[in-house]
């Protein structure tokens, strides 16, 4: 079985009128070399904002900066490793040097299957450090940037989970991590006196290397088939049977920025076709 991340086309991205929409306002966005960072990174440079893509891996960032172009958009790729301090500190400053930050998209993550018990402590520090501190690092980094803005406004938003929201067997620190950016865009909020806005964004399953690469296994531990496990497992509460792709994502973060959005403030926008609500 095979479910590639499929092609973004300019007509399946959300096209908003925002005045703080504009070339001389940065959009920071994590993880911008595959799926929700690159859907994220390509409809925001779509939207006319200066995009600093950050990724450690060069040769995919480079095709999202093509595709960020291709849509009539630009993407500036800063090379950065989420789990030094160093990178981060040096990344926001060049991601300054673009102009205006104004934005910050956290979407870089990693998935371990494992149960608690079995759980390796050394991939449990990499994903809080990837997935939780990073994000509260980078936003401690932003926040000076947004504040000093002309009008003083901003937003970041956190690629969540449904998994934020319900925990499933054998994603312990996945369950963990997304449960806390919650609680980060929530304090951020709170700080933030309605200028500054966090927010999440809550999924099920969509199209991307990370969510598909968890297929074999799933499918090894619970003994059925991969497309089982797509079926069954990750559709199986989902009143819609069919993933999101990442450009319906990067969609969900544009709005989250725009001025349309100005009551999220702290709030989570769960778009995961009735899986948390419904069953």
């Amino acid at each position: 079985m095979e479910i590639r991340e499929p092609r973004i086309e300019r007509e399946q991205i959300l096209m908003l009128e925002d005045e703080d929409f504009n070339s001389d306002h940065v959009c920071i966005v994590t993880g911008c070399g595959t799926g929700i960072g690159r859907a994220t990174a390509v409809a925001a440079a779509a939207n006319g904002l200066k995009v600093a893509g950050l990724d450690i891996n060069a040769e995919a960032a480079e095709r999202t900066r093509e595709i960020a172009g291709e849509m009539g958009g630009e993407m500036v790729f800063i090379r950065t490793d989420l789990c030094q301090d160093g990178d981060i500190e040096d990344a926001v400053v060049a991601a300054a040097e673009l102009g205006t930050i104004k934005y910050l998209a956290n979407i870089a993550g990693i998935q371990h299957i494992d149960s608690v018990e079995n759980f390796p402590m050394e991939k449990y520090d990499l994903m809080q450090r990837l997935m939780l501190r990073a994000p509260f690092y980078l936003s401690k980094r932003v926040i000076p940037h947004i504040k000093k803005s002309s009008n003083g406004k901003g937003a970041i938003g956190h690629m969540a989970s449904v998994h934020a929201h319900i925990c499933t067997v054998n994603k312990p620190v996945y369950n963990i991590t997304k449960f806390g950016l919650k609680a980060l865009a929530q304090s951020i909020s709170a700080e933030g006196r309605g200028k500054i806005r966090s927010f999440t964004v809550s999924t099920g399953f969509v199209q991307t290397p990370l969510a598909l690469g968890q297929v074999p296994a799933q499918a090894e531990q619970r003994g059925i088939t991969p497309e089982e496990v797509v079926r069954d497992v990750m559709l199986g509460a989902s009143r819609v049977k069919e993933m999101m792709t990442p450009i319906e994502v990067g969609n969900l973060f544009m709005y989250g920025f725009s001025r349309f959005a100005k009551y999220l403030v702290g709030g989570d926008l769960l778009f995961d076709g009735g899986m948390v609500l419904t069953y």
